[in-house]
């Protein structure tokens, strides 16, 4: 094959290819996919991300705190204020509860969460909003329909919201769903809480409610310049639920017109609490490191030692044992007198009349026979003052003494 031939064969073959990927190309159709990827990071650390967006887009200033340390200012010249508590009160302090509903008195909003189910034999719930409120919670399954009845009609409706027509109640349509009656309107707005909980005002201190067939789930009451709305769960406003019904509605109605606070946490993790949710496996392994350090050091490493035999005791062993006991609980000054009496026993017997002559005399009989000078063998048999002897002084005594009693 010569160049020339070669050169027109590759060229034809070129163009070959770019009339198979023209006519490819037009045959191509073009779509696009949409991959979900799951919610953005912000919104699985912040249920109520959607809450906060959906209030900004009317308008409504929010604002998120971590802790209820500094509640905004009620001032009534300033805009009005509404301060939400979502998240777990458990932690809160009587005197945050206070600080609280004096806020609520110099005219604030204030929106929470019931937490804890009224206790009979303790006469409160540990809840301590709800308990200053006079109010109560219980199960619904725990109620009595005629309880409810009488519950439900002696609550007294505020403007702008209105009671529900006890007529209507047995044929309402979606039982399972609460009903919020407003002023001059005809057809209720309905919310979706959680109808496993039942709120009770047994003191009559609220002016206006919303229930579903078998329960109340939310009141609101005023103290002071300002109001309270209780509700018996907020998961209706977080992002997987606040879509659903009139929810997002009822959020928007108790904010209107006014800033919104949410406290998403009223108290911080502990030291221990962030340890354990960022590092679980080093606390489980440092926790069995500990268990089986002490299980280690807690076991005996030889066999026991068998009690000592008294049969292997010796003679000294027990005189020893005994002076020191003399010495313990008789003291020095006893043990002193008993040899020096012995001295004066062995003297009576080497000399004869030695109890008869005075104490000078006896001294110079007992250096004669014992060899040695009167001054030593008074040293000696002198008295002895009541304070305590050194261990080197009361040492030196004794081997004095014993050195007399042992040349008699």
């Amino acid at each position: 094959m010569t160049r020339r031939t070669a050169i027109l064969l590759g060229l034809l073959i070129l163009a070959l290819l770019l009339l198979a990927a023209q006519r490819s190309y037009d045959h191509i159709e073009r779509y696009t996919v949409s991959i979900d990827q799951g919610p953005s990071p912000e919104a699985r650390s912040n249920p109520y991300l959607a809450a906060q967006e959906y209030l900004r887009q009317r308008s409504i200033p929010v604002n998120v705190i971590t802790n209820i340390n500094h509640l905004p200012d009620p001032n009534p010249q300033s805009p009005a204020k509404t301060l939400i508590l979502l998240d777990s009160r458990e932690n809160m302090t009587p005197g945050q509860a206070d600080e609280v509903l004096q806020w609520v008195l110099d005219g604030g909003h204030l929106i929470f969460v019931a937490e804890q189910l009224w206790d009979e034999k303790k006469g409160r719930s540990g809840d301590l909003l709800l308990d200053r409120l006079h109010l109560r919670q219980y199960l619904s399954k725990d109620l009595q329909k005629q309880d409810l009845q009488e519950s439900n009609q002696r609550v007294r409706p505020m403007i702008p919201m209105r009671a529900a027509p006890i007529s209507d109640t047995p044929n309402l349509p979606w039982p399972e769903l609460t009903r919020l009656y407003i002023e001059n309107e005809s057809a209720p707005a309905y919310i979706g809480f959680d109808t496993a909980f039942h709120l009770d005002d047994p003191q009559d201190v609220a002016q206006a409610w919303a229930n579903s067939a078998d329960s109340t789930h939310m009141l609101q009451l005023t103290r002071g310049q300002g109001i309270i709305t209780v509700v018996t769960d907020a998961d209706l406003w977080k992002t997987r639920a606040i879509g659903k019904y009139d929810n997002a509605w009822l959020l928007w109605y108790l904010a209107q017109d006014s800033e919104v606070t949410l406290v998403l946490r009223t108290d911080h993790d502990n030291l221990f609490g962030l340890l354990l949710h960022n590092f679980p496996l080093a606390l489980t392994v440092l926790a069995l490191l500990i268990v089986l350090s002490l299980w280690h050091f807690g076991l005996r490493h030889g066999p026991l030692q068998a009690p000592a035999s008294r049969a292997r005791r010796q003679l000294t062993e027990h005189l020893r044992a005994s002076a020191d006991f003399l010495l313990r609980h008789s003291g020095q000054q006893t043990l002193l007198r008993g040899l020096q009496q012995d001295i004066l026993r062995r003297a009576r017997q080497r000399h004869p009349g030695f109890e008869q002559l005075g104490v000078a005399d006896q001294w110079q009989v007992l250096a004669r026979l014992t060899r040695q000078s009167t001054s030593a063998v008074g040293q000696a048999m002198r008295p002895r003052p009541a304070k305590r002897l050194s261990s080197a002084d009361f040492t030196r005594q004794v081997a004095h003494l014993q050195a007399l009693r042992n040349a008699l």
